[in-house]
């Protein structure tokens, strides 16, 4: 579909994207439509489709969004480390408060898996490669243990995910479908997970220090 014109044009899809994150985190990709969507986000219904040619158009986007603002996050707290670990940390805290404020994007990026398999696999290889390449360089420069830096990418991968859904989604065990209740990571899981990362990656095991 043709990209937003002017300014005003890209508000409305950036309404679209924001309404269609909280509808399909609701209530699901084959339960939600377009009508409630538009709703949501007070646009005309015939308005939609001068953005999207089809709810499944505007999920594989809604994917791709949320992938693009993620890395933003994960890049920006990774940017300010300046060790492997303390990068890797970084990250992860970026990851953690990103969740905790879009909880869809869990939900969104795994029910992907069946309703567009592609934008799934394309959200985790893209993230892996920024990982390997990271670690690739890290290896190189002696800051890491002589791993193989695919295999660690995609256990990062897992550690975060995984650490996020329990701690941000599920911080009691009763948070619902659309990630109500999300919570930030706390201290001491964060520190214990970081300790648990640079064990994995060889590199000394001290405290991160938070920043001012």
């Amino acid at each position: 579909m043709n990209a937003p014109r002017t300014k005003r044009g890209e508000q409305t899809k950036a309404k679209l994207l924001a309404a269609a994150e909280q509808v399909f985190a609701e209530q699901g990709y084959q339960t939600a439509s377009i009508s409630r969507i538009t709703e949501r986000a007070s646009v005309a219904q015939g308005t939609f489709y001068l953005y999207f040619s089809s709810k499944l158009d505007l999920f594989e986007q809604l994917v791709e969004d949320l992938h693009r603002r993620v890395r933003i996050a994960m890049s920006d707290g990774a940017a300010r480390g300046s060790g492997r670990a303390e990068v890797a940390a970084g990250g992860f805290r970026e990851l953690f408060a990103f969740a905790a404020e879009h909880p869809a994007l869990y939900r969104v990026v795994r029910e992907a898996e069946f309703v567009s398999p592609g934008a799934m696999r394309s959200h985790y290889e893209r993230i892996a490669e920024g990982y390997r390449e990271e670690l690739e360089r890290a290896r190189a420069n002696g800051e890491i243990a002589d791993i193989d830096p695919e295999v660690a990418a995609w256990a990062l991968m897992g550690i975060g995910e995984m650490i996020g859904m329990r701690y941000v989604l599920w911080p009691t065990g009763h948070a619902g479908p659309s990630g109500a209740g999300a919570t930030p990571v706390p201290d001491h899981v964060f520190d214990e997970m970081v300790a648990l990362v640079r064990r994995a990656l060889g590199t000394a095991v001290t405290p991160i220090e938070e920043e001012p």
